[in-house]
């Protein structure tokens, strides 16, 4: 089966890693989206820990708080993969979401602007899955 294609791939941290987002889950009181890091990020427990937050807003105007999220390395240690969920659910309405993510690291702060298209189903994810 073909790989779906991402929804965005970005270079991030100053050029040295890219940001790829490869999926948008709605959820019944939350949103989130999938995504790969690479090269990987350092693990936890390091000086250099990179810590995302996230900022969203729909093209209707409804804001959406950040609810926290999870990365880990890959088991073959090429990429990070991770997630970040928002809160509340996506409104039935909206086809866009303006994210902003801001990168911590090293006390320094990174912010970095995108807009994802958004499907209008509860538990619809973008790309469908198959």
């Amino acid at each position: 089966m073909p790989r779906k294609p991402p929804l965005l791939t970005l270079p991030i941290l100053g050029g040295t890693h890219e940001l790829t987002i490869s999926r948008l889950k709605r959820g019944d009181d939350s949103f989130t989206f999938h995504y790969r890091i690479a090269p990987p990020l350092p693990e936890s427990g390091s000086e250099a820990l990179v810590l995302p937050i996230l900022e969203a807003q729909d093209d209707l105007g409804n804001e959406y708080d950040d609810r926290g999220g999870a990365y880990g390395t890959h088991p073959d240690g090429t990429c990070t993969d991770g997630s970040l969920s928002g809160h509340p659910s996506l409104h039935p309405d909206a086809s866009s979401l303006r994210l902003r993510i801001t990168w911590l690291r090293d006390g320094k702060e990174t912010s970095y602007d995108m807009t994802l298209p958004v499907r209008s189903s509860p538990g619809d994810s973008f790309p469908p899955q198959g």
